[in-house]
């Protein structure tokens, strides 16, 4: 199971994604993904704390994927957010040895995940729904960890 590093959205666009998407887990943007990540990188990550709020944008709503779909809302790539993305990415190359490719600083397309294994019908479904497309103001507020072989979030900021 994939490890990641995420961003975590303020209260109130928390609740504005929930609303839209029905989540399990804590509505957030994932910055890093690999099959592991060292926990060693926690104690590094903290010393971001001064960067945040950062104001974000969650706009459009996109597809990824072929046969089963990942339905997402593309995060406007500010500039701040693509610092924090670079910065983040560079932290954590020597505690993530296999970082994946759409991870990398021009790579990354940053998006808050609606739901996924969507059919072609299911995603038309979900688009219908009311406020699906309205632009939500955010503030990324936070950064965790994820370990998804354990299911364990630790929250770093």
């Amino acid at each position: 199971m994939a490890h990641s590093i995420e961003l975590l959205l303020d209260e109130r666009a928390d609740a504005a994604v929930r609303r839209i998407a029905s989540h399990r887990n804590r509505p957030h943007i994932t910055l890093i993904a690999a099959e592991r990540i060292d926990p060693e990188v926690d104690q590094v990550l903290t010393e971001l704390a001064d960067r945040f709020p950062v104001p974000a944008v969650i706009g459009a709503p996109l597809v990824f994927g072929t046969g089963r779909l990942t339905l997402a809302r593309l995060v406007v790539p500010s500039a701040a957010l693509l610092d924090v993305h670079e910065k983040v990415y560079d932290l954590c190359m020597p505690f993530v040895p296999n970082v994946f490719a759409h991870c990398a600083p021009g790579e990354w397309t940053p998006h808050v995940t609606l739901g996924r294994r969507f059919t072609p019908a299911q995603v038309g479904e979900a688009l219908a729904v009311d406020g699906i497309a309205a632009d939500i103001r955010a503030g990324v507020v936070g950064l965790r960890r994820w370990d998804g072989d354990a299911k364990v979030e630790r929250v770093l900021i």
